[in-house]
């Protein structure tokens, strides 16, 4: 962690902003924000699960639209289901 001290006759925000110079410098403050919104990687059987619903998922919408009840409003836009 960066370390300043006081100079004599300095304000408090010119120490605050070589402190933050410091920090930025460091790098560790883009270390952090990196870390914070890590996510671990999903398992084989997690991502064969999330796999075969979207698989499921998407049978029958293709079979709804067959049929004719789930009408696409606008193409690249979620559907949404009319049941008739």
């Amino acid at each position: 962690m960066p370390e300043i001290k006081r100079k004599t006759k300095e304000s408090f925000e010119s120490a605050l902003r070589r402190f933050n110079k410091q920090v930025q410098q460091s790098g560790k403050l883009l270390s952090v924000r990196k870390l914070r919104f890590f996510t671990r990687s999903k398992n084989r059987r997690a991502k064969k699960e999330t796999a075969l619903r979207r698989m499921k998922i998407e049978q029958k919408k293709n079979y709804l639209r067959k049929v004719g009840k789930l009408k696409d409003i606008f193409p690249g836009v979620k559907a949404v289901m009319r049941l008739q």
